[in-house]
């Protein structure tokens, strides 16, 4: 949940064989020489299929090992220690590249659920509902967080949640449930009813909207 270090998007690396700049791309979670991680979220790989690294490797490995497959120049984020990646076709890694903009944009709901989640705990002594509705209506955020956060709407026994809560698309059907029980209290407890037309908060005895005028 820490905000991630993205300082290495704005790094550039080239590569020393054919000059070309190298594409950002995800680090595959194993390495294939010993098993282990990269250490590293990120890689630098050089996509140039001219490269004169990629266009050897063929017959080099052909020869050694008796594989089609070839070799990538790689270096690691924040290092020009160069290495080479094993690849079995042109398109390997193409896919893998990184998106900054879709990178950052995760840093950065990241970063709002982190801050959420540490000021549940006086949220409601505050009277804020920011915090809560933040969670609850964040599709990546974790479950824990979510439910702790929806738990607290009956404290802070705030009618403006309703409307979010109510037209927000819930991936988990539970959640949904739990939100809607919740608020169904939270409407009787105030002596509200939702109009059925319009959706609009009136009084629990009204008979007829004082907004789109339907009757009940």
């Amino acid at each position: 949940m820490l905000r991630r270090d993205l300082s290495f998007l704005d790094e550039k690396h080239i590569c020393p064989h054919c000059e070309q700049e190298m594409s950002c791309c995800e680090a595959p979670p194993v390495h294939v020489g010993d098993g282990l991680g990269w250490g590293s979220e990120a890689m630098f790989i050089c996509l140039n299929d001219s490269c004169s690294v990629f266009l050897r490797g063929w017959e080099s490995i052909e020869r050694q090992y008796g594989h089609h497959a070839s070799y990538r120049y790689m270096e690691l984020p924040r290092s020009k220690e160069g290495n080479y990646m094993m690849v079995g076709n042109k398109d390997a890694f193409k896919a893998s590249v990184i998106d900054r903009e879709e990178l950052q944009r995760q840093n950065h709901r990241f970063q709002k659920e982190k801050d959420a989640l540490s000021r549940l705990d006086s949220c409601v002594a505050e009277k804020n509902l920011e915090p809560v509705l933040c969670l609850i209506l964040d599709e990546a955020a974790s479950i824990a967080g979510r439910r702790k956060a929806i738990s607290l709407l009956a404290e802070l026994n705030d009618l403006s949640c309703i409307d979010p809560i109510r037209n927000h698309s819930f991936r988990d059907n539970a959640l949904q449930m739990e939100c809607n029980r919740i608020l169904d209290e939270l409407l009787k407890r105030n002596y509200k009813k939702e109009c059925p037309a319009c959706g609009e908060l009136v009084k629990q005895q009204a008979k007829k909207c004082m907004y789109c005028s339907e009757t009940f």
